[in-house]
C-alpha cells in the first residue's frame, strides 16, 4: 500500500508532458496545504470570536469555510487528474507548509479580522504566483486557480470592510504579524 505520493507522475492528461505535470502537481500540493490550513483557520476564528461584532463575523465565516473546503476538493481532484497523489493529512500539511500556525486564540472579532487579513494576503499572493507559473504549463489548472483567487479576494474584501477607516485606510495597515495586526485592528 502506498502512503505517500510518488516522486513523479507516470501518466497525465493528454497534451501535457509528465515533467510539466510534475511541476503543476507540486504547485497544486502547496495550494492544497494552504487551502486546508485556511479552512481550519477560518473555523478556529469562527469558534473563538467574541465581542460586539461576534454574530456578524461568526456567521460571515461559515460560508467561507464551506467554499474553501470545496476549493480543497477541487485542487485535490486536479492533482489526481494530472496523475499525482494529493496529500491531505495533517502531518503532511504541517511538515510541508512554509508558514506558521495561526497565532490568535479567543479574542475580539475585529482583532481576529486584522489577523485574518494577513492570512488572506498570503494565500491570495501565493495563488497569484501559481496562476502566473501555470500560464504556460497548464491553462486548465490556471483557470481553476483564477476562479479560486477571485473568490478568495472577495472574502478578503469582506474581512477588510470591517477594518476600513472612513478615509479608506485599514486599521491594521503596516502590520507584519498576526499578533500585530490583531492589536492594531
Amino acid at each position: 500500500m502506498t502512503t505517500t505520493a510518488p516522486n513523479g507522475v507516470s501518466y497525465t492528461v493528454p497534451g501535457l508532458g509528465t515533467d510539466a505535470a510534475d511541476r503543476v502537481v507540486a504547485l497544486l500540493q502547496d495550494r492544497l496545504h494552504a487551502l486546508n490550513d485556511l479552512a481550519l483557520t477560518l473555523k478556529h476564528i469562527h469558534w473563538n470570536v467574541i465581542g460586539p461584532h461576534f454574530i456578524a463575523v461568526h456567521t460571515m465565516l461559515d460560508p467561507q469555510v464551506e467554499s474553501v473546503r470545496g476549493m480543497v476538493d477541487d485542487v485535490a481532484e486536479r492533482i489526481a487528474t494530472l496523475g499525482g497523489a494529493p496529500l491531505g493529512t495533517p502531518g503532511a500539511l504541517v511538515a510541508q507548509r512554509s508558514w506558521d500556525d495561526y497565532s490568535i486564540g479567543r479574542d475580539d472579532a475585529i482583532a481576529h479580522l486584522g489577523a485574518l487579513d494577513l492570512v488572506y494576503s498570503g494565500v491570495v499572493s501565493d495563488h497569484r504566483a501559481a496562476i502566473a507559473e501555470t500560464e504556460e504549463l497548464d491553462p486548465v489548472t490556471q483557470d481553476l486557480l483564477i476562479a479560486q483567487a477571485g473568490d478568495l479576494e472577495q472574502y478578503q474584501w469582506f474581512v477588510r470592510a470591517h477594518l476600513e477607516n472612513a478615509d479608506g485606510t485599514l486599521r491594521s495597515a503596516g502590520a507584519n504579524s498576526e499578533t500585530d495586526a490583531a492589536r492594531r485592528a
